[in-house]
Parts: C-alpha cells; sequence; structure tokens
C-alpha cells in the first residue's frame, strides 16, 4: 500500500534525511542574512489549504520585512500534504523549512526522523496554550509540532430547522437530541444528518464524536483494535438511523446545505464556518451524552493543524524563528478576525473577542476535552480498513455485526505486523 512504501522508504533513508539541528536561534530575534547578493532568503512552506494556511499568509509580510526573508508558500489538500512532505523527506537536502502536519501523523513522521527538534532549536511551548492540545507535540520531553490552528469537530446546524423541531443550541443536550431534530426535519421535506462519505478518512472521522459518546474508540491502551465491540456496534447502529434521515454530501455541499436550510445538522469544523449573530447556521460542542441526564465522555475530535520544520531543512534556525513568530500570542490574536482559531487561552477567552466571535467560547470547551486520533505510524491503513468495512454497512453490502467482525479481523492483522 501507498503509506507502507513511503514508510518503508523513509526508513530506509533515515540517515539521509537527518541533518544536525542548529545551535542556539529559535526565536524572533533570528536575522535572516538574505543571499550573498543581499537579496531575501527564501523559506519555503508547505501548507494545508484552506483557512489554516490563508491566517498564515497574514502574518508573513511583517516577518519577510524584518528578516530580509521571502516565503513561499505551496498548499495542498490534506492527502497531497501528506505525500508531500514525506516523500521530500527521503532528499538529503529538504525542499521545505515550515511544513503543517495533521496529529494523526506525528507518530509515522518521528519513527522516520521527518521533523525537526524544536527544543534544539531553542522553541518550547508556553503554558498559554491549551495543554491537551500539546500532547502529540512530544517525544519524551522534546517537542517536535506546535499546535497552531485548534480545529476540532463541532455540530454545524441550522437555526430555523432546529428551532422547528421545538429545541435551540442551548437545548441540544444528548445524541437522542440530535436525531430527534433529524428526524423532524425530514418529516418536514428537508434533509436531516448530513454526513461525508467521500472517502474512507471522513467517513471514519464524521463518525469518531457518536462513536466516542458511546464509550467506545478504535483502539485500546495497548494499541490493539477495539472495533468490534458492543459500545461501537451500538454507536454504528445509531449512526446508521441519524444518517438515514439525511444524505452524504462532500464538504461544501454540506456547509451549504446546512446554510441555507437544505439540511439541518453535520460533523464540521470551526475552518469551515464563522457564524455570526446574524448567520443561518451555527455550531455546538457534542455534549458526549447518549440521552438527556446519562454519562458523558469527551466526545470532541481533534483536527489540529500543528507546524513542525522537516529535519532536512537547509534554514532551520531562521524557519524557527518563523515558527516562534508565527506562534507568539499577540501574532495569533491577530488572525482571529481572519479565520484563525488559535489553541490559546488569551485568544479564545479574550473578552473583546468573544463579543464579536461568541462561538469561539464552544471552540476553547471543545479544544480544553478534545480527543486526537490515534497515534500510531499506522493510522493511515488503520482508517482504509475502517472506512472500507463502513462504506459496506451503510450501503447494506454486509451488516453491522459482519462487517465490525471482517474490520477487527483485518486490523488484528495489520497492528500485529
Amino acid at each position: 500500500m501507498k503509506r507502507r512504501l513511503l514508510a518503508g522508504a523513509l526508513a530506509a533513508t533515515m540517515a539521509l534525511s537527518m541533518t544536525a539541528c542548529g545551535s542556539g536561534g529559535g526565536s524572533t530575534d533570528t536575522q535572516g542574512s538574505g543571499s550573498s547578493d543581499g537579496s531575501p532568503t527564501t523559506l519555503n512552506l508547505i501548507l494545508r489549504a484552506g483557512a489554516y494556511a490563508d491566517v498564515i499568509k497574514e502574518c508573513l509580510p511583517k516577518f519577510e520585512e524584518e528578516h530580509n526573508v521571502k516565503c513561499e508558500v505551496q498548499e495542498l489538500s490534506e492527502s497531497d500534504l501528506y505525500s508531500g512532505i514525506a516523500l521530500d523527506a527521503i532528499n538529503q537536502k529538504g525542499s521545505y523549512d515550515l511544513c503543517m502536519v495533521d496529529g494523526s501523523w506525528m507518530a509515522e513522521f518521528t519513527e522516520n526522523g521527518v521533523l525537526a527538534n524544536l527544543s534544539d532549536l531553542g522553541y518550547e511551548l508556553d503554558d498559554d496554550i491549551i495543554p491537551a492540545t500539546t500532547s502529540i507535540c512530544y517525544v519524551g520531553d522534546d517537542v517536535y509540532l506546535a499546535p497552531y490552528y485548534g480545529n476540532v469537530t463541532v455540530l454545524m446546524l441550522n437555526k430555523e430547522n432546529v428551532k422547528a423541531a421545538g429545541y435551540t443550541a442551548d437545548t441540544i443536550e444528548s445524541l437522542d437530541d440530535v436525531l430527534a431534530v433529524c428526524e423532524k426535519a425530514k418529516a418536514d421535506g428537508k434533509k436531516g444528518f448530513i454526513y461525508r462519505g467521500d472517502s474512507q478518512n471522513n467517513t471514519v472521522v464524521d463518525f469518531l464524536p457518536i462513536l466516542l459518546s458511546y464509550g467506545g474508540w478504535v483502539i485500546d491502551d495497548s494499541n490493539k483494535p477495539t472495533v468490534n465491540t458492543q459500545e461501537f456496534k451500538d454507536a454504528m447502529n445509531f449512526y446508521l438511523k441519524l444518517i438515514a434521515t439525511g444524505e452524504a454530501q462532500v464538504k461544501d455541499d454540506l456547509i451549504a446545505s446546512v446554510d441555507t436550510g437544505a439540511g439541518t445538522m453535520g460533523i464540521g469544523w470551526p475552518g469551515w464556518y464563522t457564524p455570526t449573530a446574524d448567520s443561518a447556521a451555527d455550531y455546538i460542542a457534542l455534549s458526549g451524552a447518549v440521552s438527556k441526564g446519562g454519562e458523558t465522555h469527551n466526545a470532541n475530535v481533534y483536527g489540529i493543524w500543528t507546524i513542525g520544520i522537516p529535519a532536512n531543512s537547509q534554514n532551520q534556525e531562521l524557519a524557527a524563528g518563523l515558527l516562534t513568530y508565527l506562534m507568539d500570542k499577540d501574532v495569533q490574536k491577530s488572525t482571529v478576525d481572519k479565520g484563525g482559531v488559535p489553541c490559546r487561552y488569551s485568544s479564545l477567552q479574550d473578552p473583546e473577542i468573544l463579543k464579536t466571535y461568541p462561538q469561539y467560547e464552544v471552540v476553547c470547551k471543545a479544544l480544553e476535552g478534545g480527543v486526537y486520533r490515534p497515534v500510531i505510524a499506522e493510522w493511515t491503513q488503520f482508517y482504509t480498513i475502517l472506512g472500507t468495512e463502513m462504506d459496506n454497512i451503510i450501503n447494506g453490502v454486509k451488516t453491522v455485526d459482519q462487517g465490525l467482525a471482517d474490520a477487527q479481523s483485518q486490523l488484528e492483522t495489520l497492528m500485529a505486523g
């Protein structure tokens, strides 16, 4: 498989893809000396396309001017970003100086020496950053990534459709409430729950908040698959009822559907949509309870985009200066009105920001109680297997019991190998 080939190539060339870490530096005082003729030094950034890259680009001109630097930005889809970073890591001299990394890639990238040690470059995380968001940023005591964009699953909803079902955003307290709203919308001739079924990754990730609410997860503390369990079966059976009220749509159509009221609810991310008091749509954090008054669980899944420095960057010290600048609390606060979602209390709890963007109170709570997808090197293969079997269940090819049993068997083989 593609990931296995990438990992094999990375492991075989790990020594070549590592460069000696620069000493000192890492602060915003780092100066770009420019080329020998005085022209700016070029830093190459490989980023996740969308709001995630947009807010970084807004911050670059000041750094470029102060440090005689020119930043070239490459914006890619999630899958192309992963491949671009992984394949370039094979080269002794890397093409990139700063990269955006999904938390689920952390284990694979650090296992294969893709990322530079930020602690060695003088960067450390500060206590204004929400602690739970930093849990995958370390290897031992050393920092390898910084949590930049606080993406976390939220429940997008159309206000009028929710109101028509006798609810408000504040009174949706359980999965049972979510189902009731979506069933009422369907009865009224509208779409209820909109889900993304366009890839195995999206199929799995959209489902994870439901699974967590049922007290289930995909692996245990020993990284053994926990798919063929009662919690997973119960969550899957509920999910089938929920998605039967709506239909599968791609991301942009899902957003438009909920915004116009053609659809009612869907799992979304803060980076997709910025609600205001006058907007037709809003979002909330799932409570983590199946029924009102029932047991609650952390049910918010992180999609945090972190930033790091490739180990084979040719400009590590200057890149560390850029990373430190981008992670500065005041610089990050300045991105909020451009769609930024910092993982910082100073931004998400700022009274002035909350006056304009009250939804960041929801985001802050979701980030405080969020859950990262499994930090395992096999995650890409894992979700491909699981998503394929979930598709089989959703499309009626297999029963819940058969599909999850088949997924469990395949995943056990994967994790044992």
